[in-house]
């Protein structure tokens, strides 16, 4: 599809050049890419304390998602291996690692909502780094679609 021309013929301002989505979500993928890589090292780096030691986190208050700290350690563990490898994935081109990395950005909304009552602060971060992940991987046209 033809993008729209600004009068002296270049390309509208905001579009990718490479046709398709704009620019920003172009770049917000690599940048998407980037988040999780590091969303999932933080979440390894609080997977392995929580193993390691349950005294570290105290819990503010009470919550309807409880779990023991160890049980919180290994599920951070878990997601964050799997962030890691679907950042490399996107930072990469995979194919496949656009779809899996809305998934896992889902999963790991819905982790750190249930994370609140430990760290209510880094959590909400954590949740809006999620939300911009997905907006960034559904947005850019300028690869095939999910």
């Amino acid at each position: 599809m033809a993008q729209p021309a600004a009068p002296s013929g270049a390309p509208a301002p905001h579009r990718d050049p490479r046709g398709g989505g704009s620019a920003w979500a172009s770049g917000g993928t690599v940048f998407a890419g980037v988040l999780l890589f590091v969303d999932g090292v933080l979440a390894v780096l609080n997977g392995v304390v929580g193993i390691a030691k349950d005294n570290v986190y105290a819990r503010i208050g009470d919550y309807t998602y409880k779990f023991n700290l160890t049980a919180w350690g290994w599920i951070h563990l878990v997601i964050g291996a799997l962030l890691i490898l679907t950042g490399i994935g996107i930072l990469k081109g995979a194919p496949w690692a656009r779809g899996v990395g809305v998934g896992m950005a889902a999963l790991s909304v819905i982790a750190n909502f249930m994370w609140l009552p430990y760290q209510p602060i880094w959590a909400v971060i954590a949740i809006a780094i999620g939300v911009f992940v997905i907006w960034a991987l559904l947005t850019d046209r300028s690869r095939p679609a999910l």
